[in-house]
């Protein structure tokens, strides 16, 4: 009987798990001071060294409008070039614009996939993921997001 009702138990967070999954988060995050804020701040190994990095991203998907994958340098990986809503893009200049020489990384479902150093503003609108994306990421964001060129917009 306590087995039932411990198999039972686990039912809910066992499909609670599967819906997690097939949600998909794609954020951009700045570096910021090792000296900020350690609840608002996470480490990561960039370029062989230890960067800090602020919590809150920058951009997330909800600042994208259209995705465009494109095979990468790195066999069987993708890069992604995602062009942003009108908001987001100004939002991105400011940061951008005010970080130069400091490290931007985007993160797929939570995982650090890519990284680039800020050399100048970006003022376009355009951001890229140059390699770490997978084919299995590129159906998650079909279903998400249009792709440069369509019409149509997709269901979130």
């Amino acid at each position: 009987m306590l087995l039932v009702m411990t198999a039972l138990s686990l039912a809910p967070t066992a499909s609670a798990a599967a819906k997690k999954e097939d949600k998909l988060s794609i954020t951009f995050h700045i570096e910021t001071d090792a000296t900020d804020n350690p609840k608002m701040i996470f480490p990561q190994l960039t370029n062989g060294q230890t960067r800090y990095f602020r919590r809150l991203p920058e951009v997330s998907l909800k600042d994208i409008a259209t995705f465009s994958p494109f095979p990468s340098d790195v066999e069987e990986q993708y890069g992604v070039v995602f062009k942003l809503k009108d908001g987001a893009i100004n939002r991105l200049y400011g940061v951008t614009g005010a970080n130069q020489g400091r490290w931007l990384i985007a993160q797929i479902n939570g995982t650090v996939i890519d990284g680039v150093m800020i050399d100048q503003a970006i003022n376009d609108g355009v951001v890229v993921i140059w390699k770490g994306v997978t084919l299995a990421d590129i159906a998650q964001l079909d279903k998400a997001l249009k792709r440069a060129g369509e019409s149509a917009k997709k269901k979130k």
